[in-house]
């Protein structure tokens, strides 16, 4: 394949590559880039619920509430009718909640508070020097295992394993006289395709669960999901993922790819330079940690005593309790705190304009997130309004209990689904958005909770992101592993990765079998497995 490949056509790339699964990756890839914007994929989909409304509301569809008499939000008749939002009624409503919709979207705003926090330890150069730390020190046996740890905790701070991390690792092996392509794909792996497994909640939590917990509402109205509720599994999943992918690196990707020659690069690679951490930048992360345990001591003092303060107030347990519920708070708390006393150290935040100009920065990034979120909020409302969401899932758990398809196994099909459709839709947010109205409330309705369902999610939605085109920094990695391999193309790049999302979908949904239903354990703090009305 030559430089100009990305410019082919999907059947000139599969014909250059060759073989059947080249042809697939080709066929995804314009399939795929035939989807529209995913601003306007949601615009789309709410003018579609609300035709969708209209006519399964004429022909007066509906379908027996499963949920025993007394339930709240179950109708007297013991029906799920489907609303019409193409009525008179059904304008008003549209128009009056417009707004509301945008504003009350759970994810919106504990997503915004978090990334606050975030920024402060992001642009004081916390996160960067931390990473620099953790990957630099590791020696050459463990570096590859470094590196892709590293990845996956810098999914803390979003874009910034992409952008620092994953050229840095490339640097790394080449240092060290390996493939910097292994570097590269180690790192990719990390940060993309362990995406959602980390040691601390992250921005991704909270906005996961917002949406998980309003999917909830078409079944319970009251059910609570707070962002912890998947923290004990990628915790674990955290040094799992690692294991998993530095040994697909050392074991099948260097090996493939050969020795490296200089002469391929597109780059003068003598030129490349990696700096380990200063002295300043190490006295800079000391305190940071310091001030990092102080913070959390000052937390456990309101958690840990059976009369602490933040405890549930008429239980006195952990579970419910406002600590959980004000978790986004303490995620801002303790990423605040540490990245301005690095910035004091440091000299890169001397004062509280710093911090605030910090803040601003993060959040001048994020109008596409927001502009996003605006049509998710009214294709989520519409879906609820006019019980469409409901009258599937019934319909669906129906289907799947008729099939036998309720026990344990229906995980395997539901998490090479979520990793299917995250080929064509990248994001997270805006997968979840469509596929949780529809599948949170069905996995109910078959017995699972949906904290134990969002788990399920995040594994699909993680694997194939290192094999997605559609997805948003795939572009950036391709750009940046032509450095290596002047003449290299996309098909190159996945059938690179490929490995890492066969690996990594097998062994995650097997420590997810293991951890929740041969172990029994909960996926996060008061986290249930099974759903109880």
């Amino acid at each position: 394949m030559t430089s100009n490949s990305s410019n082919a056509s999907p059947a000139e790339k599969a014909q250059g590559q060759g073989g059947l699964f080249s042809r697939f990756l080709a066929t995804v890839e314009w399939l795929g880039n035939l989807l529209p914007h995913p601003v306007t994929l949601f615009a789309l989909l709410s003018v579609f619920i609300v035709i969708l409304s209209g006519i399964l509301g004429y022909f007066d569809i509906a379908v027996a509430d499963p949920r025993p008499e007394g339930a709240k939000g179950r109708d007297p008749d013991g029906m799920i009718e489907v609303i019409s939002l193409m009525s008179a009624d059904g304008l008003q409503r549209i128009v009056t909640g417009l707004v509301t919709n945008f504003t009350g979207f759970a994810p919106l705003g504990t997503v915004l508070v978090a990334l606050l926090g975030v920024s402060v330890a992001e642009h004081s150069g916390l996160l960067s020097a931390t990473m620099r730390a953790l990957v630099m020190n590791a020696s050459k046996r463990a570096v590859t295992f470094a590196i892709v740890f590293a990845g996956i905790v810098s999914n803390t701070a979003s874009e910034l394993g992409y952008v620092v991390l994953i050229p840095l690792a490339a640097m790394i092996f080449h240092s060290l006289g390996r493939h910097p392509l292994a570097g590269l794909a180690a790192a990719f792996a990390g940060v993309s395709a362990g995406y959602s497994a980390n040691l601390l909640l992250g921005t991704v939590d909270p906005l996961l669960s917002g949406i998980t917990e309003s999917a909830a509402h078409m079944i319970d109205p009251d059910y609570v999901v707070g962002p912890e509720v998947n923290w004990y599994f990628m915790f674990i999943s955290t040094f799992v993922v690692a294991i998993m992918g530095a040994l697909v690196t050392e074991k099948i990707v260097e090996p493939r790819l050969g020795k490296f020659n200089e002469s391929d690069a597109s780059i003068d690679l003598g030129k490349q330079t990696m700096e380990a951490p200063t002295d300043i930048e190490k006295k800079g992360m000391r305190w940071a940690g310091v001030s990092f345990v102080v913070v959390c001591l000052m937390l456990a003092a309101t958690v840990v005593p059976e009369n602490g303060i933040l405890r549930h107030p008429e239980t006195g347990q952990v579970a419910g309790s406002p600590f959980l519920k004000g978790i986004v708070a303490f995620i801002f708390i303790t990423f605040a705190v540490p990245g301005f006393v690095y910035g004091r150290i440091t000299g890169t935040m001397r004062n509280d304009r710093d911090v605030i100009d910090a803040m601003a920065k993060s959040m001048g990034v994020m109008g596409l997130y927001i502009t996003l979120v605006f049509f998710a909020a009214q294709f989520v409302a519409f879906f609820k309004w006019t019980n469409l969401g409901t009258v599937l899932a019934v319909k669906g758990a129906a289907m799947l209990q008729a099939a036998g398809l309720d026990g344990p196994a229906i995980f395997i099909l539901f998490i090479l689904m979520c990793g299917v459709v995250n080929l064509s839709l990248g994001s997270a947010s805006a997968q979840w958005a469509v596929t949780a109205p529809i599948f949170v409330p069905m996995l109910m309705l078959v017995g699972y909770a949906p904290e134990v369902i969002q788990a399920a999610y995040r594994i699909g939605d993680s694997v194939t992101n290192v094999i997605a085109p559609m997805m948003s920094y795939f572009g950036l990695i391709l750009a940046m592993a032509a450095r290596y391999k002047k003449d290299l193309g996309m098909g190159t790049l996945i059938a690179m990765m490929l490995p890492y999302t066969m690996v990594f979908i097998v062994g995650w949904t097997l420590l997810f079998y293991l951890w929740v239903f041969v172990l029994g354990m909960p996926v996060g703090p008061g986290a249930a497995t099974y759903y109880q009305p």
